[in-house]
């Protein structure tokens, strides 16, 4: 019941009102750090019995928007949120079963990071996010022979086959084959890439 008073008070103090919702999605927050929607969405189903996707999307909005929470989107992944904000924190995810836990900056103060060039930005945040596996996932994955006799399992986008940035200049306009240096091509037929889909 504390967490609950400690909610209310919050809602209150960011001009909310409380809510049996709100107060719900703040608790499936706290008690399941880096969530998505849809994993909050059934937290607040079990607790309240009937609430729709749409309406916790709204308290979250609603909640972002009031600084309670934080969101974040790992490339490849759901936004997830979380209640860990007013400091200067990052993440590390695990590539094989998507597991997200918090790390403290070294640095300590935001941002930890600064650009050669901020071309004219005013820079107060760096968003980071370190990529690996987790203590229980690199044993497993080390165990295994990936396709290159390594020992490891490849990652999305690295299973063996022709890189993307090379089989792409094919679908360029008026583009040379590609060499082993070409990364990026400039042009794309927007149209030819869609057709691959």
């Amino acid at each position: 019941m504390e967490g609950s008073t400690v909610h209310a008070t919050l809602l209150r103090r960011s001009g909310l009102q409380v809510t049996a919702q709100r107060l719900a999605v703040l608790r499936a927050v706290r008690e399941l750090p880096h969530s998505s929607a849809a994993e909050i969405e059934a937290r607040v189903r079990a607790d309240l019995g009937a609430v729709s996707l749409q309406a916790v999307y709204d308290t979250l909005a609603a909640l972002l928007e009031r600084g309670l929470i934080r969101k974040i989107q790992p490339a490849g992944s759901a936004a997830r949120y979380e209640d860990r904000i007013g400091d200067n924190h990052h993440h590390l995810i695990c590539r094989v079963c998507g597991r997200v836990v918090d790390v403290d900056c070294q640095l300590g103060s935001a941002p930890c990071l600064q650009p050669a060039d901020v071309r004219g930005y005013e820079i107060d945040e760096a968003e980071i996010v370190y990529w690996g596996r987790c203590p229980d996932c690199a044993p497993s994955a080390a165990s295994r022979k990936g396709p290159r006799g390594d020992g490891v399992t490849p990652l999305p986008g690295d299973r063996g086959e022709e890189p993307l940035w090379r089989a792409v200049p094919t679908l360029v306009r008026g583009a040379a084959p590609a060499s082993e240096d070409a990364r990026s091509p400039s042009i794309v037929d927007h149209r030819a890439v869609a057709a691959l889909g």
